[in-house]
């Protein structure tokens, strides 16, 4: 009885893992996820691409304004990218500022 549920709790144990396992590898785009290729199987086509593909529900849409990142960048490369646009915005809001209250 006892090796029945050591068996079982080891069973469960794998199974929360492989999950939490599939999660985040359909979040780093790894891996398909199952509606997907669900569709593309009905459909006949390619699984779709989410917010990269333009379609609504992706993770993207939840940001006006964000496009996906360039695959051909490294990680730090992405960081550097993003703080340099978002100094250039800044620059670019306060110099708007300035000019407003300079004409007032």
């Amino acid at each position: 009885m006892r090796m029945i549920f050591g068996v079982l709790s080891l069973l469960l144990a794998l199974v929360i893992v492989g999950s939490l396992a599939r999660k985040q590898l359909q979040a780093m785009r790894m891996l398909p996820s199952t509606a997907s290729v669900a569709s593309a199987v009905a459909g006949g086509g390619e699984p779709s691409r989410g917010a990269a593909g333009g379609e609504r529900g992706g993770r993207l849409d939840a940001f006006p304004g964000a496009v996906a990142a360039d695959p051909n960048m490294t990680v730090p490369q992405q960081s550097q990218s993003i703080q340099n646009q978002i100094k250039q915005d800044t620059q670019r809001a306060l110099q708007q500022g300035a000019a407003r209250s300079g004409s007032e």
